[in-house]
């Protein structure tokens, strides 16, 4: 894209803007939702879906920027059953990883056990002993943004909010942490996937080969309409 072409920093947050009052009017949506089918609901979804697509859009065109979201379309979601006034909400994460660079890992966990000079029993030259260490030592988050650093390889990750009735008590749910992950009561969720970019990368080569496609048939065309063309005279060797 041309530097013409890009938006304007102004545009970029103009369009962050808009995705805060689609989040709000959604969320307002769904505390005053009169049933399952609520068309309000429904309306503020499409909205939210359709502003995150026009900033994540943007952000990519002026900073060759993302956002760490895909908003999925309705279809990828059941009905919404959960109460219609949450009192509660349960956030579940999922990230997933793979060990790159192993060597890396051991490494960084060393320094963080040597650091920490407890005198304990070495458990950083074993790789799930290092990965205890990392996780033990950093907040997900951090892990998330600095997962290179560690020898660690993003892979798929998803974020669902759910709503519940009231909140959970003291060490309720500890034992099976991810039992009542119901698709029914998530009020939205976020996937985050390389699936995704290999059906960008799909969709591309599909218009390229359908634009060789083209430019074949025209030069077919073009010869044909030469070898019919009864008015061309030979070449004079002569000349």
């Amino acid at each position: 894209m041309s530097d013409a072409a890009q938006p304007t920093a102004a545009e970029v947050r103009a369009a962050a803007e808009a995705v805060k009052t689609a989040l709000d009017r959604h969320l307002a949506a769904v505390e005053r939702r009169t049933g399952e089918d609520d068309p309000g609901v429904y309306e503020a979804f499409n909205e939210l879906a359709a502003a995150a697509e026009v900033y994540d859009e943007l952000l990519y065109d002026r900073f060759d920027e993302v956002t760490p979201f895909e908003i999925p379309g309705t279809e990828d979601l059941p009905p919404y059953a959960g109460p219609e006034e949450p009192n509660a909400v349960s956030v579940l994460l999922r990230r997933d990883y793979a060990v790159a660079e192993p060597q890396r890992l051991l490494a960084q966990a060393q320094r963080i056990e040597a650091a920490d000079d407890e005198g304990g029993a070495e458990v950083a030259g074993t790789v799930h002993g290092a990965l205890g260490i990392l996780f033990g030592e950093f907040e997900p988050d951090e892990i998330a943004s600095r997962h290179k650093e560690f020898g660690l390889e993003e892979g798929d990750s998803t974020l669902w909010v759910l709503a519940a009735d009231e909140p959970a008590d003291p060490g309720e749910w500890l034992e099976a942490p991810f039992d009542q992950a119901d698709p029914e009561r998530v009020i939205c969720r976020f996937d985050v996937s390389a699936v995704f970019d290999d059906d960008d990368l799909d969709d591309e080569a599909d218009e390229a080969d359908e634009a060789d496609d083209g430019d074949d048939t025209d030069l077919e065309a073009d010869l044909d309409e030469l070898e019919e063309d009864e008015d061309l005279e030979p070449l004079d060797a002569d000349r």
